[in-house]
């Protein structure tokens, strides 16, 4: 059953709060700023090619197809992921903090960046903050469902069940359903995107609780900000420093461009005209994968292991040499290096790498993975199969993570899942104020490409 407050209603609400306003202009203004170009490239530069495709593309997972139009943030092979065309290293520096101390650039200014291509203020922050903790409100019938689910169910798949169970909410599903010009889906877009992003941080620290700490919750502080009164509801660290490592890791996953799974899930399905409730959990589902979302927690298991058979021996650069030269030739995979598309370390690696060198430097787990830095990358590159032997972000986000306590390896996609809506959401704001039909790609059979092949 679908939410059917009416589009009146929802429009008096929309102009009742002024950051939602301020936010809503700002949108505007840069779209108004980019639909001569998007109505250039359709009209007068429509039948231009931008790349071809070859059956390596087709077969391989569409890898390097350029098929499709995301405007928050893009991958670039040299600087690494860019929200707005700034790097990470900028967001870090340029994007207002949670207080005078730290460091880390809010994730929720990043979400106001890729929606609007400008860094807010302190003040803009601290009104955002305060409507995303007036939003942030989940129907006590969502807590029970939640409350309700078998403990063994995993937290990734309780999470897109909370949020589908929360999609009777969207505003978006009942604009739709009473006739809203096509000219404001982007509006309602962004009223449910606001509210979802309001709202997985306590649906994503109730599922927590419940799965590891048998149902005993911590309520909300709304002194704090949106990434801090996550950290504080997890309840496993009260310290300033296991704040800012949760700002840090939603910051620096927030995007990752379009063409990933999530973003790609959410994307297609939003394409659709499905609300962003449902659109973001099929990005969900797909974050859940081993292929995607699940690399971080597989990468901490991999130091824990190698921990294990190292015993007492110090982890040295030439012992971790020769460990990884063991385990390729065993057949096995050492997770945590190479990126498809970066040929270069992935900065989101740097960024949590100075965090950890400055808080925790005698940490076990990290002086491994100092090793491995050392060891594994000439070990992959002297193989002459791997185009980029560096390590990717998932190399140390659970080992940041498991230092604090935070050491519930099934959990850690959540933590990512929370961070993604940020650009997930974002990105399908955008895909509704610039018209993006619904995708359809031609799909062809294996006759067809023996056919074809010229």
């Amino acid at each position: 059953m679908l939410c059917r407050r009416s589009v009146a209603a929802q429009r008096r609400f929309f102009s009742s709060s002024n950051i939602v306003s301020t936010l809503s202009s700002r949108i505007q203004a840069l779209a108004e700023q980019k639909t001569p170009q998007f109505q250039s490239l359709k009209k007068e530069h429509g039948w231009k090619h931008i790349g071809d495709v070859n059956v390596e593309m087709a077969m391989g997972g569409m890898r390097g197809i350029k098929a499709m139009v995301y405007e928050t943030s893009t991958l670039d092979n040299e600087r690494g992921i860019l929200y707005r065309d700034r790097t990470l290293d900028e967001c870090m520096e340029q994007l207002p903090k949670a207080n005078a101390t730290s460091k880390v650039g809010l994730p929720e200014a990043a979400y106001w960046l890729l929606l609007t291509n400008e860094i807010p203020t302190d003040a803009e922050m601290k009104a955002f903050n305060a409507e995303l903790h007036s939003r942030a409100v989940v129907p006590a019938n969502v807590l029970k469902m939640i409350d309700n689910l078998d403990k063994s169910t995993h937290p990734m798949t309780q999470l897109a069940i909370a949020l589908l169970a929360l999609q009777p909410g969207s505003t978006f599903a009942t604009a739709y359903h009473e006739g809203v010009k096509k000219t404001e889906y982007w509006n309602y877009a962004l009223e449910d995107s606001l509210t979802l992003i309001a709202q997985i941080p306590v649906v994503a620290a109730r599922i927590y609780r419940n799965v590891f700490f048998n149902g005993e919750h911590i309520a909300p502080d709304t002194s704090l900000d949106w990434a801090g009164n996550y950290a504080h509801m997890l309840g496993v660290n009260d310290s300033e420093q296991f704040k800012d490592a949760v700002r840090l890791y939603l910051m620096i996953h927030a995007d990752h461009e379009g063409g990933n799974v999530s973003a790609h899930a959410t994307h297609l399905v939003g394409s659709a005209l499905s609300d962003p409730y449902t659109a973001y959990a099929a990005g969900v589902c797909g974050l859940a994968g081993p292929l995607h979302g699940l690399a971080n927690q597989e990468c901490l298991r991999w130091l824990k292991n190698t921990r294990e058979v190292l015993g007492n021996q110090e982890p040295t650069a030439e012992l971790l040499t020769q460990f990884a030269k063991d385990t390729l030739a065993a057949g096995k995979v050492i997770p945590g290096f190479g990126h498809g598309v970066l040929r270069i370390t992935d900065p989101r690696y740097t960024i949590q790498q100075r965090f950890a060198q400055e808080h925790f430097p005698n940490d076990p787990l990290f002086k491994l993975s100092q090793a491995c830095l050392q060891a594994i990358p000439p070990v992959l590159a002297a193989t002459g199969k791997v185009k980029n032997p560096w390590p990717n972000v998932d190399a140390l986000s659970g080992t940041c993570m498991q230092y604090y306590g935070l050491n519930q390896e099934d959990y850690f996609t959540v933590v990512f899942a929370v961070s993604r809506a940020l650009g997930c959401t974002s990105g399908l704001v955008w895909s509704r104020r610039m018209g993006m039909p619904i995708e359809r790609p031609k799909s062809v059979t294996l006759d067809w490409l023996s056919n074809n092949i010229k």
